[in-house]
């Protein structure tokens, strides 16, 4: 297995991916989904978290080489993005989801000088909705954001138009299509279930 398939294949493992495409799950904005993924439960795993962030820090250095700072986003981006910046041997900052509402009432948390080359680490891409701000909120602060790298992308449509939109880059360690490859040849799903899996992705409004 390549790395993407080895990263599909121990997130399957640990439960930080559950498919369920009779019986899905509802997102907090009322879509239905087949799968649910909480790759939160890697941080629990050693060898797994090495992996990834062994696996993110040779993507920074093949797709961002001048970059100059790690930041992590509040709160599941954080742990990954401390261990990618050791691998690196880089500065580490992290966003929040929102200015903090006391004292200097900063987003930002660690040194960030303006215009330093930034790459945003997230654990999950669905739609970008979430590391989009975080993007947004470090050029706010003067940083340079080179890109965003995740750990798992679901490939939907409005994440690349999310991100072509604020003229951002992001990459991932794994994605949709390479799990479902990984769960069918393990027998974890049957072939009526990998079917409706991919018409999910092409069409989560309407796959049932």
């Amino acid at each position: 297995m390549n790395l993407a398939e080895t990263i599909a294949s121990d997130l399957l493992e640990i439960g930080a991916v559950t498919l369920s495409p009779n019986e899905p799950f509802t997102w907090a904005s009322g879509l239905k989904s087949p799968i649910y993924c909480d790759n939160r439960l890697t941080i629990s795993y050693p060898i797994i978290r090495t992996r990834i962030a062994k696996g993110i820090a040779d993507i920074i250095r093949e797709k961002y080489p001048e970059t100059e700072v790690i930041a992590g986003t509040a709160t599941a981006g954080i742990p990954h993005a401390a261990w990618i910046a050791d691998e690196l041997k880089l500065p580490l900052i992290y966003v929040r989801t929102k200015p903090k509402d006391h004292g200097t009432g900063q987003q930002i948390e660690g040194r960030l000088i303006k215009d330093q080359k930034v790459v945003l680490i997230d654990d999950l891409i669905s739609t970008g909705g979430s590391v989009i701000q975080a993007v947004k909120a470090a050029r706010n602060e003067g940083a340079d954001v080179l890109g965003v790298v995740g750990i798992f992308s679901y490939e939907l449509e409005s994440s690349t138009t999310n991100f072509a939109e604020i003229n951002t880059k992001f990459n991932t360690l794994t994605n949709y299509s390479t799990l479902i490859k990984v769960a069918k040849e393990q027998d974890k799903i049957n072939a009526t279930e990998k079917t409706l899996l991919e018409k999910w992705r092409v069409n989560p409004n309407n796959w049932q």
